[in-house]
């Protein structure tokens, strides 16, 4: 295989990227001979064919929307998600401290430590159901901080959000 990005760096293990754009990016030891890197590219080309085939995929189901599109997502979350996290935030018993709206291009929510949540405008390109599912996944983190913080706190967000998913179910069976 061809047309990969090498990158040279103190690691200790050879490992293979393929970005949301389509690059190939191969990171290696800098002591690691160039016929080694090439047998460990040769021997996941199956994998990388796969990942680019993927990546083509999503690209094709959401580009990057055009200036006038990004202008209408941003207004359509700046008005939907604030009643949208009011809502689930009444229903879970929350109160979230903040509600940005941004640009991320990875992430579709995030809750910080102090309880403020951040939605990027992408995710208002996605179905309702999805809209949904993620105001109410990162509502979960406003009492429970999972990430070494509480042994079984994964259980306790995945309780909640079951709890606001049958809400959710119920809100789209009545808007049909």
């Amino acid at each position: 295989m061809d047309g990969y990005e090498l990158i040279r760096s103190p690691r200790k293990t050879l490992s293979i990227e393929v970005t949301r754009t389509g690059r190939v990016v191969i990171r290696a030891p800098q002591r690691v001979p160039m016929d080694e890197i090439r047998r460990y590219v040769s021997t996941h080309a199956a994998w990388i064919e796969q990942a680019l085939a993927r990546q083509r995929v999503r690209l094709a189901a959401h580009p990057e929307p055009d200036g006038a599109r990004q202008a209408e997502l941003k207004q359509r979350a700046q008005r939907e998600l604030p009643p949208k996290v009011a809502h689930y935030a009444a229903v879970m018993g929350l109160k979230p401290t903040g509600l940005r709206i941004t640009s991320a291009r990875t992430r579709f929510g995030s809750c910080s430590a102090r309880n403020s949540l951040c939605f990027s405008w992408r995710l208002m390109d996605y179905p309702q159901p999805a809209i949904d599912y993620v105001v109410v996944h990162e509502l979960a983190y406003c009492t429970q901080k999972p990430r070494g913080a509480v042994l079984g706190a994964g259980r306790a967000i995945y309780a909640r959000l079951s709890a606001a998913a049958r809400d959710a179910a119920l809100r789209a069976q009545e808007n049909k």
